[in-house]
């Protein structure tokens, strides 16, 4: 078994809980796919995935997280290695999220936290862990090659693209991932500078052969959740929202409803 580029297995295994989770998407909204690994000091490892048909990348990343969590929710005390690649899980679960508490679940520029529903249960699901041990949460780069990192996000991958795929459970020697392969500590990258928003001018669902404008996203992620060969997307100016109707194939003069 291999030794790692970083910490040798020898002085990782055994001593706490390891967990891996990523997150992907495609269109952010789109369909999404999170994957997670989890394994126990008693050596057996355990593959998590699922999918999303209408979501983002960074729901997918906070799922896949808290689902992890969950899946350790009855297992003996011990400390919790978390690695994933999402700076974002990293620095709202373990700096942001008490401003947002202070302010009521508002950012510093005063608006509503995304996600919210996910960052609670994030919360919770951390706060139960931690009445047993500590959780420590590790910054890994994605595609560099880690292998728990690389076969998170193949997880992920398959199950945004709606495929099967086959979750490992069973002892770690016969795991085919090298997963003790862990990188070394490095801190999170530095934040860029926000760039400014620019207001979508419209969301677009299609859903039954009847297109409505939306003037937010969550609107329009009600109307297309759960339905069969639904269609949305973000436009940005009256000419982007003809060329989808367009893509389409629906006339913008007849069809289009807005939706209050």
């Amino acid at each position: 078994m291999p030794t790692g580029k970083g910490r040798h297995i020898n002085e990782a295994i055994g001593k706490s809980i390891l967990i891996f989770s990523d997150g992907a998407c495609s269109g952010n909204p789109g369909p999404g796919g999170w994957g997670a690994i989890v394994v126990t000091p008693e050596g057996t490892v355990r593959e998590l995935g699922g999918s999303e048909r209408g979501t983002t990348n960074n729901r997918m990343e906070l799922t896949g997280a808290i689902m992890a969590l969950r899946a350790i929710e009855d297992l003996r005390p011990g400390a919790v290695d978390f690695y994933t690649d999402s700076t974002y899980v990293i620095r709202g679960i373990t700096q942001w999220i008490w401003g947002w508490r202070k302010r009521d679940w508002k950012n510093a520029e005063g608006e509503a936290v995304l996600n919210r529903d996910l960052w609670e249960a994030l919360s919770r699901a951390v706060s139960a862990r931690e009445k047993k041990s500590k959780v420590n949460w590790h910054y890994v780069r994605g595609h560099r090659g880690t292998p728990g990192n690389e076969r998170c996000d193949e997880i992920a991958v398959e199950f945004s693209k709606n495929k099967w795929v086959e979750l490992y459970c069973g002892p770690l020697i016969k795991y085919s991932v090298p997963i003790y392969d862990l990188p070394e500590d490095e801190p999170l990258p530095e934040m860029k500078p926000k760039a400014e928003k620019v207001k979508p001018y419209s969301y677009l669902s299609f859903v039954h052969g009847e297109v409505w404008r939306h003037s937010d996203w969550p609107s329009c992620e009600r109307r297309v959740k759960g339905q069969t060969n639904a269609k949305f997307k973000k436009a940005m100016s009256p000419a982007d929202e003809k060329s989808i109707l367009t893509e389409w194939n629906v006339p913008s003069s007849t069809v289009i409803h807005e939706k209050k």
